[in-house]
């Protein structure tokens, strides 16, 4: 495919010798017509990509379900029963927790 190309682009110039001249934006019509042309023959000829890599979802995993809700017990203070305090020398009511 490209051998064809370059033979015929070849047979081409040497066929028809032309003087050039460039004038009224000629120039600037030849580069863009370039760029054009190299832009449709470079795609043609490139390679096609690879396809994209699949991606699937992740197999289903078991999680254990989540531990139940305790409520925490409810505690509270109480005045206790009255005891001697040798160290001050006088009865004390100590508080006692209490949790139902």
């Amino acid at each position: 495919m490209r051998t064809n190309v370059a033979i015929g682009l070849a047979a081409a110039l040497a066929a028809a010798p032309i003087q050039a001249r460039a004038e009224n934006g000629q120039v600037a019509a030849g580069i863009l017509g370039g760029l054009a042309a190299g832009a449709l023959i470079g795609s043609a000829v490139r390679p096609a990509p690879p396809p994209p890599p699949a991606y699937y979802y992740p197999a289903p995993a078991y999680a254990p379900p989540p531990p139940a809700y305790v409520p925490a017990p409810s505690c509270y203070y109480a005045p206790g029963a009255p005891v001697w305090d040798s160290f001050r020398g006088m009865w004390v009511r100590p508080q006692v927790q209490v949790c139902e």
